[in-house]
Formats: structure tokens, sequence, C-alpha cells
């Protein structure tokens, strides 16, 4: 099994926890749009009480990536959700599983098809 089903097949154990029927597809295609960072510990997590790596979640991905124009407060209330949605214990908060949780709550799957 190479590194990256590895990682695919993490990220459907971890998921099965939080929303047990989910798109696995989709979980997999976002998983391999991040490339390289899901091999590094610090970029492969997303860490909630870090307000600069939620900004740059709401700027770089959510804006640029999903093209989407809410206002900040909305963006960061859908963040906050997620964060709250995984478990605010919860340390291993990835980076494929909160990005799938954003695309699925603003329904942007059409952009990974």
């Amino acid at each position: 099994m190479s590194k990256l089903q590895e990682k695919i097949e993490q990220y459907k154990e971890a998921m099965k926890k939080i929303e047990p029927n989910f798109d696995e597809e989709l979980l997999e295609k976002i998983t391999r749009s991040l490339g390289p960072s899901i091999y590094k510990k610090d970029s492969e997590t997303v860490s909630c009480s870090s307000p600069s790596e939620l900004e740059r979640v709401r700027n770089n991905f959510l804006k640029m990536k999903l093209g989407l124009d809410k206002s900040d407060e909305e963006l960061d209330a859908a963040i906050k959700e997620v964060c709250e949605k995984m478990g605010t214990s919860n340390r291993n908060k990835y980076r494929a599983i909160f990005y799938y949780l954003l695309v699925k709550k603003f329904k942007k799957e059409n952009l990974y098809k």
C-alpha cells in the first residue's frame, strides 16, 4: 500500500467517528489535492486554537480555493462549527477531513468532480 493510500485509509477511519455516512470518493479527492502537506505533522492538521491558522483556512481555502464571497463572520462561524464537530479535545483535526466538512457545508463538491 502506498503512503498516500495509507493516509486516505487513516482519514477514512477517523471520519467514520465524525460522520459515519460520508462520501469516501470526495474525501479521497480532497486528500489528493492537499499534496505533500499531508505527510508533515504540522501541516497535516488544523489547529483550532491558532487564530492565524484559522485565518489561513478562511482566506486560502474558503475564499481562494472554494471561491466563496461570504463575509468573514459567516466563514469564521463555519470554521468554528467544524472545529466543534471534530471535537474540541480532538488533537488530530486532519486537514483533509476539516476541508471535507467545509466543502460539504458550502455544497462545493462539484469542485472535486
